[in-house]
């Protein structure tokens, strides 16, 4: 194809792709599911599991993809060069503008009152599933060949302790914003709890990584650079925001210029911790979370929410999809792996994460709730399994199974939260926490 071709293929995509997560989000509602999950079922529908199964050739004409040609400087994606070079980034940019959203509705101030349940959350939410999870690789190691022979130990129980840790963080955010949960104690410390421990997670994937390769500086830039972003953007970008609000309100609106430096803000986030090899949503939400808040947050997230929600961010779940083989689990011997790492990944997180949040002073509802959140991987544990997967640390084997996991502790999150939480929507106390009503 063309660069024109090329170009008119894309808005074929784009079609398909909204009219597809909105008749699987329709049926998705009936059980109980926020269009965020459907979104995600129909991203593998649309991909080589469903779609390319059933109709092969169609499937392929629609979204063809080379995948001869990587680019070995970037932990993810490959470099492509078909339709799908125009679907990455847009799907890139509408992660990013959500997760800038995201950042933006971000309640310091809840997080402040409750750093100390945050802590313990993430703290748990980490150690108890890499446990759970090393253990687990040591044993699939020895006794049997789902990781490549090139593959050492230490590096599986550390690949595999990773991919227990992540949460779904773009999708917890998107699920907590469909529960009426933004701002809320429940909220608040799964959404900051979620953001440490994928931050960690990615840290720990780049240890790995440095390992396999016999490259650590990589795994110093990683570690080291991120820190450096998130205290420049706390000590010298928030305070340039606070002091040029005359140039981005004027008449208690915000002005062209603020929107377009609030973008570049973003932009730049994202740009920013991709550099030092942690994924661009981790950027763009600092960045939110240091933008002023009142007229600036306000108006920002009024122009920016919408596109963003209905039309780009379908496009990274489609994108992800489409790189998933669920048709690859085909024996009955990979289904018992498959349920060991599902029971894994529920005790270490879930659990681990209610049983923390409730030692540190949240209400055992609460508590529950803030451990099925955190249980759903989502798209995220994709992202990180794919590049195990493209860099020869697992097995095709072992990642249907961590695929099969994050689809299924994603999917239980919305009915299990309504069945141990209920439907009843929290109160805020005064000055802004949340509890829930009698």
């Amino acid at each position: 194809m063309n660069n024109l071709s090329l170009a008119i293929h894309f808005f074929l995509q784009i079609a398909v792709i909204l009219l597809v997560c909105r008749l699987v989000g329709a049926v998705a509602r009936r059980f109980g599911q926020p269009q965020v999950v459907a979104e995600m079922i129909a991203g593998v529908m649309l991909g080589p599991s469903l779609f390319g199964l059933l109709a092969p050739d169609l499937q392929s004409m629609l979204f063809p993809w080379d995948k001869t040609v990587l680019d070995p400087a970037k932990l993810y994606p490959p470099t492509i060069r078909d339709t799908q070079s125009y679907l990455f980034p847009a799907s890139q940019l509408g992660l990013a503008l959500y997760m800038f959203v995201v950042g933006m509705e971000f309640r310091v101030d809840i997080v402040s009152k409750r750093a100390k349940a945050s802590m313990a959350v993430s703290a748990a939410g980490m150690i108890a599933p890499f446990i759970l999870g090393a253990g687990l690789a040591w044993v699939i190691f020895h006794y049997t060949e789902l990781f490549p022979k090139k593959t050492s130990l230490h590096e599986a129980m550390v690949f595999t302790g990773a991919c227990m840790c992540i949460t779904a963080f773009p999708m917890l955010a998107r699920i907590i914003h469909f529960k009426g949960l933004s701002g809320t104690t429940m909220g608040t410390v799964a959404i900051g709890a979620g953001a440490m421990d994928d931050a960690a997670a990615w840290c720990l994937l780049a240890v790995v990584i440095a390992s396999f390769k016999d490259d650590w500086n990589h795994a110093w830039l990683n570690i080291g650079g991120g820190a450096v972003f998130v205290l420049t953007a706390v000590f010298v970008v928030r305070p340039l925001l606070a002091r040029a609000q005359r140039l981005l309100v004027k008449e208690g609106e915000l002005t062209e210029a603020g929107l377009v430096i609030g973008l570049a803000c973003m932009s730049l986030g994202a740009w920013a911790t991709d550099a030092v090899g942690l994924h661009a949503v981790f950027g763009a939400f600092v960045m939110g979370a240091v933008m002023p808040r009142g007229i600036v947050s306000r108006d920002l997230i009024g122009r920016i929410q919408p596109l963003t929600v209905a039309l780009l961010l379908p496009l990274f779940f489609t994108y992800s999809g489409l790189n998933t083989k669920i048709g690859l689990l085909n024996t009955g011997f990979l289904w018992m792996i498959c349920g060991a790492v599902l029971v894994a990944a529920v005790l270490g997180k879930g659990v681990a994460c209610w049983l923390a949040a409730r030692a540190s002073g949240i209400s055992n509802r609460e508590a529950m709730g803030i451990g099925v959140l955190m249980n759903a991987r989502g798209l995220m544990e994709l992202i990180i399994i794919n590049i195990g997967l493209q860099k020869g640390i697992i097995s095709e084997g072992l990642f249907a199974a961590f695929v099969i996991m994050a689809v299924v502790t994603t999917l239980m999150a919305s009915p299990i939260f309504d069945r141990l939480v209920g439907d009843g929507k929290l109160i805020p106390y005064e000055g802004g926490d949340a509890k829930s009503p009698a």
